[in-house]
């Protein structure tokens, strides 16, 4: 295998959608952001940057997982892939699977502790299911959503998941649009899978649109609040030290509008970078409008998980993601140049 034959048969360019959901999970369980709480047991804030390496590698062992399990499929549909190309064999494909989900576990633990490595273990599973049992049957958009969901949930762990199940469900909903999407991309779609994707897609933009608007209005007693719901009943879990801005009235009404003008901005351009491809795939479901809609909406996870993760108020994992999406922009253009239109974007 060379170096461009191991990027192909990761998605490489794709991975980049998967590293925001430990992002938004940690922000919207108080892990990370203005609201942030210490827990017994906990990790230090710093280590949490190991988590979307995690995903990351959980991911891409998943995408060289779904090769191996698809090289006679694709022999005939996606000949250019690795497998059936004959750059890389079946037990290549099946050893860098093993390896990154073991490194992808492995970084679980340490970056985010018991608490998301409890959640880790599900995710790996979910990932190999869909691979191997779930694609191909009716059960398999459910399935790919939960490996999406449980990535965000990792992200906050064991304990805070009720504070991050409005993020999960987000990226859960968007995920099972982009892959029902996905089966069309070989024989086209139809008008009515299309809507019901678009109307997804318009839905979690509402609903993100909402939670920033009343953030808006709550005010600066918002972290507060969120901090206050985040503690156990013990009483065991703390706030972290406020910033000198927050000693201010405001301060803490800046603390609490920044953020949330950040989420409206960053819902409106997860909508704007998947939903024109989708309403087009509902006039014309042929299979390139299939593709095209997938290829947007894989890349418009990136958008949405910063405005989740601005939501739960932490802005600098929104300045991670805007710099996600500007590697991920230069990937694509530089793609584009050097060679043909790569088929090995899609999560299918």
């Amino acid at each position: 295998m060379t170096l461009r034959d191991y990027l192909d048969l990761v998605r490489a360019p794709a991975v980049l959608s998967v590293v925001g959901d430990t992002l938004a999970g940690a922000a919207a369980g108080g892990r990370l952001g203005s609201a942030r709480t210490v827990r017994a047991g906990d990790v230090r804030a710093w280590r949490l940057a190991l988590l979307p390496l995690s995903s990351a590698c959980l991911y891409a062992g998943g995408m060289a997982l779904n090769d191996y399990a698809d090289r006679e499929l694709d022999a005939v549909e996606r000949p250019e892939r690795p497998l059936p190309s004959g750059r890389v064999s079946p037990a290549q494909a099946l050893g860098v699977a093993t390896g990154l989900t073991a490194a992808g576990l492995t970084l679980a633990a340490t970056g985010g502790g018991r608490r998301s490595f409890v959640l880790a273990l599900p995710l790996a599973a979910s990932v190999w299911t869909y691979d191997l049992v779930a694609k191909n049957h009716a059960s398999g958009p459910v399935v790919m959503a939960a490996c999406r969901g449980l990535d965000v949930l990792m992200g906050a762990g064991a304990g805070r998941v009720r504070a991050a199940l409005p993020a999960a469900a987000a990226l859960t909903v968007h995920t099972a649009g982009v892959t029902v999407l996905s089966r069309g991309e070989v024989h086209g779609t139809t008008p009515p899978v299309a809507a019901a994707v678009a109307a997804g897609t318009v839905g979690v933009a509402g609903a993100v649109a909402v939670g920033a608007l009343r953030s808006l209005r709550s005010g600066p007693t918002a972290d507060l609040a969120s901090a206050a719901a985040l503690a156990p009943a013990g009483g065991s879990a703390r706030p972290t030290a406020e910033p000198a801005l927050g000693r201010s009235g405001a301060g803490r009404r800046a603390r609490a509008v920044v953020p949330a003008l950040a989420a409206l901005a960053s819902a409106g351009v997860y909508a704007a970078s998947c939903l024109p491809q989708q309403v087009q795939a509902v006039g014309a479901p042929d299979a390139a409008n299939a593709f095209a809609a997938t290829k947007a909406g894989i890349r418009s996870m990136v958008p949405l998980q910063a405005a989740l993760a601005a939501r739960g108020g932490s802005l600098g994992s929104v300045a991670v993601l805007a710099a996600v999406e500007v590697v991920g922009r230069a990937l694509r253009a530089r793609s584009r140049r050097s060679t043909s239109p790569n088929p090995g974007l899609s999560e299918s």
